[in-house]
Formats: structure tokens, C-alpha cells, sequence
């Protein structure tokens, strides 16, 4: 990445010296000697500092996604050489975490960290940006976004609102949730009130459930209390900080809410068009590389997680039956419809995504999918 070279100190100067010549008599050689000439100082070159405010939809310090903003504020700040300042502000802190997009998009704050599909109150179409329901994995996520027109799309939506996106980090494939009770057919779902926002929970209505959404805090003493039936959260590693295993133990896989969630840091665009074009560079690179960052982190944490999870809290690990699951499936195709629908643009939006997905599922088929089965065959492999 190029960086800008800075000044650190002024040239020095060869000032001219008097020697006393051989054979020069007494009187010369006690002639007072002229002063070197002083070399001008060299200009000083100021460094332009500036600090911007990022705000989070995440409490501060939240493992995971907490912990991801912070860092993508810490590596731009160092990237600079502090010539910019991300001052990160844990949600509530400076605005209500849901409020986050507003901010940056009136000037409030300069940046956010959260998650798109949490803005689909102003368009539907921002839930592509982060996760639909059968949709992208992380890996094909980044596929789209970076060279199948994704991000082009996710530039023209949010340049309505004045905010420039970045994907920042991601939770990979979510777990279906944790359930109080054994989940056998889809008339188990009927009736059931599970906290499950966005596409996700218009899926779940569709199947005869009831779509509740609650903040993360009010999730477990709303199991506790049997408020809900189920919940779905993340993944194991932020699952067990929530203590959902001390009142269910039913916990179902995959999720097909959010099969590659992708987290989002977006910039008020004014601010965006004042950065010089190494610092853009800089931000553009330091958002890529805390996706990548957290995607590993979590694949890294939920394995060791479950095996917690399992073997010692009695977690009951179960799998959705294809039945289940195709049933969702045809749900989730007629929720993504009506969604495209809702406006030329996010129609555009469906329409290209909708073109990679089959494009990505058949590469994915052919790669990841056959070779994680390859990968489970039985055969002897190390001691």
C-alpha cells in the first residue's frame, strides 16, 4: 500500500572553516575566523489529524462482534499512523444502537459497525447485504460482493441514505437455535414463539410459527420465563455467553436464517469523499481484512464451543429433517419473492443475486460440498 513519506528533520549544513595555512605568520593565524553560514531550516510539514466517531449496533466489547469493530477501529487508526482516529462507541453509548445507519447517515457519527439487514425498514433490499434466508455462504458472499456486482448494487442502495458500505466481518453459517422441545415435522413449528427477526421471521410465520423479536438481553429470561419457545442467536461460541443451554438443551442445525452473515461498516459519504486516496485505500483494505479476520475467529471459536456445549452442559445436538427443511425452503422462495417486489431497485438487487446463487451453489456443489464429504469418508489418516 503506498504511504506518504514525512519530513523528519532539516538538511544539514557544510559550513566553511578557516585553517591556518603553513608558513602563515602569527598575525594571520590570530585573525579572528568567520562564522559558518546557517543552512535555512527546512519547512515543517503538518500532519492533518482528525478523529471520526464510529458507532456499533454490538454492546462493547461483545465477544466476536464487539471485539471485531474495535479492531477495525484500532487498524485504521495504526494504518495512518494516527493521522485518523476511529473513537469506537459501544451501541448506546453515543445513539441507540438501532439507530446507528441514521447517524452516519445524517452526520451524526462518521462511521458504523453492524449489520445491514437491520436497516430493512428503509429498504427490504438492505437484507441481501448482510444474510436471506437459503442465500449466500460467507465464502460466496465475499464472491459476490468483490466480483459479482454486489457491491456496485450495495454502493447504488446506500448512496441514497449517504452512506458508503464496506463488508467488515462475518459469522459464517448460524445454527438453527435452541428449542424446548424435539422439533420432528413442520407441524412442530406451528403455533411456536421463537425470537427470530428480519426474513428470517417472516419465513417462520409462513410455516405456521410466531415471529418475535427481542434484544439480545431480553433473549434468555424470555426462554426462562417461557415467553418464547426457542430462540435462534449466532453460533456456539456467542451461544454459550448467552447461557441459552441452562433452560433448553434441544439445539438444532443448520440455520437456514443465515447461512453467511455479513457484517457492514459504513461510512457517511461526505466523509468518505474528504479522505485523500491512500486513506480510502486504507480503510477499503483494513474493512476487508476484519472480514476475513472474524470470520476465522468464529469458525475457530465455535468448534471448541460445541464440543462445551455437548459434552458438559448435555446439550442435545439435532439435525432439521430434509422434510423440515424443504418445507422452509419453498417458504423462504415465496418470502424472497414478495421481497423483490418491493421496488425497482430491489427487484435489480434479487435479480442479480439470485443469477450468482445458482451460479455459486453449482461451484460450491463441485468443491467444498464434495470435498467435506470426500473429507468424512472412512479411511485411516495420521496415527
Amino acid at each position: 500500500m503506498k504511504r506518504r513519506d514525512f519530513v523528519k528533520g532539516a538538511a544539514l549544513a557544510a559550513g566553511a572553516v578557516a585553517l591556518t595555512a603553513c608558513g602563515q605568520n602569527e598575525e594571520q593565524a590570530a585573525a579572528p575566523k568567520e562564522a559558518a553560514p546557517t543552512a535555512p531550516a527546512a519547512p515543517a510539514i503538518s500532519k492533518q489529524m482528525r478523529e471520526l466517531k464510529m458507532v456499533t449496533t454490538w454492546p462493547k466489547g461483545f465477544p466476536g462482534l464487539g471485539t471485531g469493530a474495535q479492531r477495525l477501529a484500532d487498524s485504521i487508526t495504526a494504518m495512518t499512523d494516527g493521522r485518523i482516529t476511529v473513537k469506537l462507541f459501544g451501541g448506546g453509548e453515543l445513539v441507540p444502537a438501532l439507530e446507528s445507519f441514521d447517524a452516519v447517515s445524517n452526520g451524526t457519527a462518521d462511521m458504523y459497525h453492524g449489520a445491514d439487514y437491520y436497516w430493512q425498514g428503509k429498504s427490504k433490499a438492505f437484507n441481501f447485504f448482510t444474510a436471506v434466508p437459503f442465500g449466500l455462504t460467507a465464502n460466496e458472499m465475499d464472491a459476490w460482493l468483490y466480483y459479482g456486482g454486489g457491491q456496485e448494487l450495495w454502493d447504488e442502495l446506500s448512496a441514497g441514505f449517504n452512506v458508503k458500505p464496506f463488508a467488515a466481518g462475518n459469522t459464517g453459517v448460524q445454527m438453527g437455535g435452541w428449542f424446548n422441545k424435539e422439533m420432528n415435522t413442520v407441524e412442530d413449528y406451528k403455533g411456536l414463539k421463537m425470537r427470530m427477526p428480519g426474513l428470517g421471521g417472516e419465513v417462520l410465520r409462513q410455516i405456521g410459527g410466531q415471529s418475535i423479536t427481542l434484544p439480545g438481553g431480553e433473549i434468555f429470561p424470555s426462554l426462562q420465563s417461557g415467553a418464547i419457545d426457542a430462540t435462534e442467536w449466532v453460533g456456539p461460541w456467542n451461544d454459550l455467553a448467552m447461557g441459552f443451554y441452562k433452560v433448553t438443551k434441544y439445539y438444532y442445525y443448520p440455520g437456514f436464517h443465515e447461512p453467511g452473515s455479513t457484517l457492514s461498516c459504513g461510512m457517511n459519504s461526505k466523509v468518505w469523499e474528504s479522505l485523500n486516496s491512500d486513506d480510502k485505500a486504507v480503510v477499503q483494505f483494513a474493512c476487508a481484512a476484519e472480514n476475513n479476520r472474524m470470520f476465522g475467529e468464529f469458525n475457530a471459536k465455535n468448534g471448541d464451543s460445541l464440543d462445551t456445549l455437548v459434552n458438559e452442559h448435555g446439550v442435545q445436538l439435532r439435525r432439521q429433517s430434509d422434510d423440515i427443511l424443504k418445507a422452509i425452503g419453498d417458504a423462504s422462495g415465496d418470502v424472497m419473492s414478495a421481497v423483490a417486489a418491493s421496488d425497482p431497485l430491489t427487484q435489480k438487487i434479487y435479480d442479480n443475486f439470485l443469477g450468482f446463487r445458482k451460479k455459486a451453489m453449482d461451484w460450491t456443489s463441485l468443491s467444498e460440498t464434495a470435498y467435506t464429504a470426500a473429507r468424512a469418508l472412512d479411511y485411516k489418516y495420521g496415527s
